[in-house]
């Protein structure tokens, strides 16, 4: 099977898009809307999410509409994979891309995106802020939109202070890896000092213009915080206690784990005040960031507020289907790992609400990842199902949150010479870990026990043999990962 074939027609189909919605039938011509909203290195640390630290008064009003799925998991953890995974409805190994430049057109050329398969369909389709990761070499996807990616105009920082000093010798074949400003600030400013404030206010006019349209529409609203640095004004700092604050349980890593298979936290450590190397961190820079992070996602979650009331205020949210996704988790100091970048966890795991007109609020453990996100909004809409993807809509779980979905979820994580594969289970997570090159064909594994050890304290492959061949068995129904694509056309 070719999972790039059905989009042969798309360019066809796109560029009669304009022509497209005002000759559709009248059933198609009332399907519904959608919002999707983004938000990047945002992890389960909500309210709505049983996070009693948590300040998110306006996602925990929308999860009460919404279906919250406990048990959504990214397919990589970092930016890049997990964004092309949305768009495409296809999974890093299968694209082959696991890193920040490459564009997901080197390898899903022919690949029909979510905006693209919408705008086929007759819709409008507008994206704002950070959808598709861009920067490092990498492009947003101009064929998906109907009108040019809007991006925000924002300073970093608002005080001069937490600028980064400017090196003298600056690498100009990769700018990222030159020194960053502060991990943190808390500044006495309006909220669209900030790219989200901006980015917030320009979707809410981008909504009012979409109610005085009979164009259906699909707005994507790519919000940046909780990301590093982790910085909001003053007043959503001051929302929390950090004497309070949770902080890591466990500060090694798990016992048994393959040395390599952690992340000490490379990209915080490029920020100016923070210790470079693998140095640790302490207890007050660990809660001041710990803080940050908290302060950083009551912020976002104001500005998604922000775009939640103009879709109510504007009357569009009895013909919207909305859905709040963070593209991966986090690692806050727990193994003494920061950042995402791993398969475990903290790392994996995502927040994800989605609400429907006529549905009512609910949860569900249902495993879910990334690539379902696609095709579970076209069946929301009233949209045919894209074709050959590896995503599975789970629309059947708004009506019954107990319905069959997955059996297991699959992650990828490549580390050095090795490639990371996971399976999670509703109990179990399997990591493989096998070489990519070389003599060596030896596999490491890591199994952990979420019903025993929810913790992850220690790797049980080696003590349980039987689970570990269970998996392994799981994980060989899928395709061998496709080596990352190297260089640009």
């Amino acid at each position: 099977m070719n999972p790039f074939r059905h989009s042969r027609t798309w360019l066809a189909a796109a560029l009669c898009g304009a022509v497209a919605a005002t000759s559709l039938p009248a059933a198609e011509a009332e399907r519904l809307n959608v919002l999707l909203i983004c938000v990047d290195d945002l992890k389960p640390t909500l309210g709505c999410y049983g996070d009693a630290h948590a300040k998110t008064p306006h996602l925990d009003r929308f999860a009460k509409r919404a279906l919250r799925l406990d048990l959504a998991y990214c397919n990589q953890a970092v930016c890049a994979p997990s964004r092309n995974a949305l768009v495409t409805g296809l999974r890093p190994q299968t694209i082959g891309i696991y890193d920040l430049p490459t564009h997901f057109r080197r390898g899903a050329p022919d690949a029909v995106t979510l905006g693209q398969h919408f705008r086929a369909h007759g819709y409008r389709t507008e994206a704002l802020g950070k959808v598709m990761h861009t920067g490092h070499g990498n492009t947003e996807d101009a064929a998906s939109w109907t009108v040019p990616h809007w991006r925000p105009r924002a300073p970093g920082y608002a005080l001069a202070e937490n600028n980064a000093p400017v090196p003298e010798n600056r690498n100009r074949e990769q700018p990222w890896r030159n020194p960053r400003g502060a991990a943190t600030e808390a500044a006495d400013v309006p909220e669209d000092t900030y790219a989200d404030g901006l980015t917030a206010r320009e979707t809410a006019r981008r909504l009012e213009a979409a109610a005085a349209s009979d164009e259906p529409f699909l707005i994507v609203a790519g919000f940046l915080k909780p990301h590093l640095p982790f910085v909001a004004p003053q007043r959503y700092w001051d929302l929390h206690d950090p004497d309070s604050l949770p902080m890591p349980e466990r500060d090694s890593p798990p016992e048994g784990a393959p040395d390599y298979a952690g992340n000490p936290g490379g990209e915080l450590r490029n920020y100016k005040d923070i210790p470079a190397g693998t140095k640790p961190l302490g207890e007050e820079l660990t809660r001041h960031l710990i803080h940050g992070y908290y302060a950083a996602t009551s912020y976002v979650d104001a500005q998604i507020g922000l775009v939640l009331e103009a879709l109510e205020s504007h009357g569009l949210a009895d013909s919207t289907v909305v859905a709040l996704w963070g593209d991966h988790g986090w690692h806050l100091g727990d193994h003494g790992f920061w950042c995402k970048h791993t398969n475990y966890e903290q790392a994996a795991r995502i927040p994800l609400l989605v609400a429907a007109p006529g549905r009512a609020g609910a949860a569900s453990e249902a495993l879910v990842e990334t690539v379902d996100i696609y095709p579970t909004l076209a069946e929301l809409a009233g949209l045919p199902l894209p074709e050959d993807i590896e995503g599975r809509s789970f629309a059947a779980l708004l009506d019954d949150p107990a319905a069959p979905h997955r059996d297991h979820a699959i992650h990828v994580y490549p580390r050095g010479n090795r490639f990371g594969r996971a399976i999670r289970t509703p109990r179990h997570r399997l990591v493989e870990w096998r070489p990519l090159r070389g003599d060596s064909d030896e596999v490491d594994w890591e199994l952990y026990d979420y019903l025993e050890d929810p913790a992850e304290s220690r790797n049980l492959a080696a003590e349980r043999p039987e689970i570990v061949a269970e998996l392994a068995a799981l994980l060989a129904t899928h395709p061998d990962p496709k080596p990352q694509i190297r260089g640009a056309e």
